[in-house]
């Protein structure tokens, strides 16, 4: 390689072929390729060491999340109306206080010089708090039926559960009921197995944690009130006799209950179908919202803010590309300015019950 003729020939095959890696790899000496695989093992354990990192990680979620949960146990408190806020802690000012007052004293007013007002209804904690969640999020009003919603109106908190020091990586997501005429279970759970580690057949692949699988749990439904299945009545008749006889069966029904009875990921190296993988793959995305975004910050996805906050920030994506493309040939790349874009935290894998 020192030789400046072997160089010059070397340059010249390159020149002949088409600048793709591969086959810019393909032309490069047995030694050059050689020095290429050690980079390969290094990368390798690379791999290795992020995979640990993300392993701590965890074991930091776990540790913060138990600092999380007295405020969590408040929020509940306070939905529920076990607990009524202090002044000092229903205290807020928003953006737009002046002009709500200023609408509510007008509307005072108003109610006022046409009869006396009526008492201000109080009811208790804050009604429907988690079935408006499930309203405002497209993902999750998705998988509503209307049937589903007054069991989904007796829904009092989602908990998340990080599995404990040790222990296989996963989470559990809670779902507490208030007792109720649908079942008996107090709490639904859903498990997701996670795995940081690099595949052994493709290392390189590699970017964090992931879902792996999940486990649902045993609905103790009452009588009757099974909404995840329904009954149909089917006609047979007799080959022999011809005689026709009615017979009814159970099928499955579209709910969003079927959450806690999820398709299990393929264990035995048999390969999943294009659908079932679609499926899995959804109910690893929703798992995963539960926990990085609904749980943590439920409030604003009930007010809605949560939700405007994510339009806008895509809309600003948008808008910011386009703007590059139309400056595109009059600015200079050295003044360009481009803001980097976080990568998403990898969802957790589930276990099975």
């Amino acid at each position: 390689m020192q030789n400046p003729q072997v160089l010059a020939a070397l340059q010249e095959r390159l020149d002949s072929v088409s600048h793709t890696p591969s086959s810019y790899i393909e032309t490069l000496p047995r030694a050059v390729k050689r020095r290429i695989n050690a980079l390969k093992q290094l990368q390798v354990r690379c791999a290795h060491i992020e995979a640990k990192f993300y392993e701590e990680v965890h074991d930091l979620e776990r540790k913060y999340a138990a600092l999380y949960q007295p405020l969590f146990d408040k929020r509940r408190e306070f939905i529920t109306g076990d607990v009524e806020p202090t002044d000092a802690e229903s205290e807020w000012h928003s953006e737009n206080e002046e002009d709500d007052k200023l609408a509510g004293d007008m509307k005072n007013k108003v109610v006022i010089a046409e009869k006396p007002a009526a008492e201000e209804p109080n009811p208790r904690g804050i009604p429907e708090f988690w079935f408006t969640i499930f309203r405002n999020v497209d993902m999750l009003s998705e998988l509503v039926q209307e049937y589903d919603e007054p069991i989904l109106k007796h829904l009092q908190d989602i908990k998340v559960k990080f599995s404990d020091p040790g222990q296989p990586m996963s989470f559990v997501l809670e779902f507490h009921f208030e007792p109720n005429d649908y079942f008996t279970n107090p709490v639904l759970t859903k498990t997701y197995k996670m795995k940081s580690e690099p595949d052994k057949a493709d290392p390189f692949s590699f970017e964090g944690p992931e879902i792996v699988d999940c486990d649902g749990c045993t609905i103790d439904w009452k009588k009757g009130r099974n909404v995840t299945v329904k009954t149909i009545k089917k006609k047979q008749k007799h080959k022999g006799r011809g005689t026709v006889r009615t017979i009814t069966k159970q099928v499955p029904n579209e709910s969003f209950f079927n959450f806690f009875n999820p398709l299990k990921a393929s264990g035995d190296g048999e390969s999943l179908d294009e659908d079932s993988e679609f499926t899995l793959a959804s109910d690893f995305e929703i798992g995963h919202f539960f926990r990085e975004r609904i749980v943590p910050r439920a409030v604003l996805y009930f007010t809605g803010e949560a939700i405007e906050d994510d339009d806008n920030f895509e809309e600003g994506e948008e808008g910011e590309e386009e703007e590059l493309e139309g400056d595109e040939e009059g600015e200079d790349e050295d003044d360009a300015e481009v803001t980097p874009k976080k990568e998403p935290s990898q969802p957790a894998e589930c276990k099975q019950q």
